[in-house]
């Protein structure tokens, strides 16, 4: 387990889940409880640890606190997929001094995620 964990509340894990899957290649690794509706999923997304908390009121109020940045092969052709999984894309991608390319998009409960690649020295 990750020392600092990343733990996002939805009112609907399924349909995160199966993005963070989808896009990311995400693999549920823990469930609590075991059988039945889960309150609590464990995803790991290569050497990170990603938690799913079911929460029926998750609210979706004032603006993010938080922001995952998630390291992907090929930034282009993952917002590509993107809508198809149900998030939406709301920046990028661009190449940044500090190089990476980013791209910013939405999770389908509108979570802010960072799409980030390393870009090779100019």
């Amino acid at each position: 387990m990750s020392t600092i964990q990343p733990v996002i509340l939805t009112a609907d894990q399924d349909v995160l889940l199966g993005f963070y899957a989808k896009l990311f290649g995400a693999e549920e690794i823990f469930r609590v409880p075991e059988e039945g509706p889960a309150f609590y999923l464990g995803l790991r997304i290569g050497d990170t640890d990603l938690g799913l908390v079911a929460k029926e009121e998750a609210g979706t109020g004032a603006g993010p606190r938080i922001l995952l940045s998630i390291g992907v092969d090929d930034v282009d052709e993952t917002l590509g997929r993107v809508e198809a999984l149900g998030g939406s894309v709301s920046g990028g991608p661009n190449d940044m001094p500090w190089g990476q390319r980013v791209a910013h998009i939405q999770d389908p409960d509108g979570n802010p995620v960072n799409l980030t690649q390393p870009t090779p020295p100019q």
